[in-house]
């Protein structure tokens, strides 16, 4: 299916260069005595690589037809990440550790995925926005120490390290967006 230029958005899949991307930015410009044009920030979803492109009134734009498979994360092992397919272990999938970077911190033994596959080859993986995650370890909080906001950094099941209000302690199920690595809200119960 094609795309006109003002379809562009944030989130649209399109093939460019005969490789996919995801639009991270869309801007639309209209400037005086000239045709509108779609300012947009690409982000290659094979190489992760993120470029600047301005397409204009006159140009068609393909867009990318990509399938989710669930997935899940099993283990690491020299810098290889290793899924499988939920219900069939013996298929299974690899990612390196410079493609998957950013969700190295938030990966669990079990966490549930997506994996994203473009012309039947797996091209990247997404997890869920929100997690749920043990607080191992979490210095005590000391009565008056808000100097820095009231926060402090704890390091989760991981081994990644948060920062998260005083109150958290050592052992509460805080959820964390993937996203932005930040703390949302400590699990009750």
């Amino acid at each position: 299916m094609s795309l006109s230029y003002n379809e562009l958005k944030p989130g649209t899949f399109i093939i460019f260069n005969s490789e996919p991307y995801e639009v991270k930015e869309a801007d639309f410009l209209r400037m005086q005595q000239r045709k509108p044009v779609m300012r947009t920030k690409l982000k290659n979803l094979i190489n992760n690589k993120v470029q600047e492109y301005t397409f204009h009134q006159n140009d068609t734009i393909e867009e990318a037809e990509l399938e989710r498979v669930p997935a899940r994360f099993i283990y690491e092992s020299k810098g290889v990440y290793w899924f499988d397919e939920p219900g069939n272990p013996k298929n299974r999938l690899l990612f390196k550790k410079e493609d998957i970077e950013s969700i190295i911190p938030f990966l669990k033994q079990n966490l549930e995925a997506t994996a994203i596959q473009f012309e039947d080859k797996t091209i990247s993986v997404e997890i869920p926005i929100k997690v749920e995650y043990k607080v191992m370890e979490a210095p005590p909080a000391v009565r008056g120490d808000t100097a820095q906001g009231g926060s402090k950094t704890v390091t989760i099941e991981t081994g990644a390290s948060i920062i998260v209000p005083l109150f958290v302690e050592e052992g509460d199920i805080i959820i964390i967006n993937t996203q932005t690595g930040q703390y949302t809200e400590r699990k009750k119960g």
